[in-house]
């Protein structure tokens, strides 16, 4: 049996997924998580910081999956390749949820800045993947871009189609 806090990470990831940040309040977690709510305040003070932790949670599991899928790749140019594969497995595993990281962004006051470091940290860190793959300023900003937007138009049409124009693209770019 998983503890307490195990159980309200992952059933904050199901709602969160299922219903955005703002939908899923904290007695729905409890409830759900099966867990009473002096455990859920023993592990977590308030929403936010729930927030903050399925953030951290879900950006090793995110980060793991990607290397874990360009670890396969021969070379430069099929890294790259994969990262793009990786997005069409994550919007088959996830039914086209897109980006945990902009979704909440989306849903929480532009100053609470404690949940915004997290999202933008995310984002620097893939930034700085990409440019230590590629080890070019403007050649890993121009592939960060149409990676990023390819989560989002992915998301907004549930489907794949620019995500494989944009492998098109990176490929060009890399020759």
């Amino acid at each position: 049996m998983k503890s307490p806090r195990e159980r309200i990470v992952e059933k904050t990831f199901e709602l969160f997924a299922k219903q955005g940040y703002n939908s899923t309040g904290i007695n729905q977690i409890i409830s759900e998580a099966e867990v009473a709510k002096a455990s859920f305040y023993q592990h977590f003070k308030s929403k936010e910081d729930l927030c903050v932790e399925f953030l951290k949670v879900r950006h090793e599991y995110w980060f793991n999956e990607l290397n874990q899928f360009i670890a396969k790749g021969n070379g430069l140019q099929s890294k790259i390749i994969s990262a793009f594969d990786f997005l069409v497995y994550m919007n088959k595993k996830e039914n086209f949820r897109g980006c945990s990281f902009l979704n909440i962004l989306s849903e929480i006051p532009m100053d609470n800045t404690k949940v915004l470091s997290i999202i933008q940290s995310h984002k620097a860190d893939l930034r700085n993947f990409l440019l230590e793959l590629l080890n070019d300023d403007e050649l890993s900003d121009h592939i960060y871009m149409l990676f990023e937007s390819s989560i989002i138009e992915s998301q907004l049409f549930k489907s794949n189609e620019l995500i494989e124009k944009s492998k098109k693209i990176v490929s060009n770019l890399i020759q």
